[in-house]
């Protein structure tokens, strides 16, 4: 990691918030704290060390500005990314066009075998999360347990991973969500 300064968090901004400049070339990273998408892209940010280079703007969900839909994304969701004059959406989007547009240690691996798994894991990461949130509405460990058994078996298919930090950073968000809404049982 590039940098292990500790960050002075900006406050949540809220519907009175006013309009940050837009595209004056700071690149913006628009989040929620707590949403685990939007972690993902934060989590990104900070391993790359480019906490001086992308501006955090967190937004209260519950309160959010009407001019975040308006003038910056118009799906409404975060997180997103300003930069070079346009914003971009979706967590893992935001973490590949992160890895490859600014500096920084690379997420994604060089050998083809592992950048291949590492699409693979990409491509799963929806259907883990759909098998476990749906998994509240009945037994987790029944439910859910196919999905940790498909995590950790793919995890395990090399020994280093295909980079051990792009592994956490696209599926520790969602674990330590599933922990805190449905604490496991000892």
């Amino acid at each position: 990691m590039a940098t292990t300064a500790q960050e002075n968090l900006p406050p949540p901004l809220d519907s009175k918030a006013e309009l940050p400049p837009l595209f004056d070339g700071t690149p913006r990273l628009y989040i929620s704290y707590s949403c685990p998408f939007a972690q993902r892209a934060w989590i990104t940010r900070n391993y790359k060390g480019l906490q001086d280079k992308i501006k955090l703007v967190p937004l209260n969900l519950q309160d959010r500005p009407a001019w975040y839909k308006e003038k910056v994304y118009p799906v409404n969701k975060v997180p997103a990314l300003e930069h070079n004059g346009k914003v971009i959406g979706e967590s893992l989007d935001l973490i590949k066009y992160v890895d490859s547009n600014f500096e920084g240690p690379s997420l994604l691996p060089d050998d083809p075998e592992k950048r291949k798994f590492a699409d693979e894991l990409f491509s799963h990461i929806d259907t883990f999360t759909n098998d476990v949130y749906t998994s509240f509405k009945g037994d987790p460990a029944k439910q859910a347990g196919p999905a940790f058994d498909y995590l950790e078996k793919a995890l395990d298919k090399f020994d280093d991973g295909p980079n051990e930090a792009l592994q956490w950073m696209i599926f520790l968000p969602f674990v330590s969500s599933f922990i805190l809404h449905r604490p496991l049982k000892s």
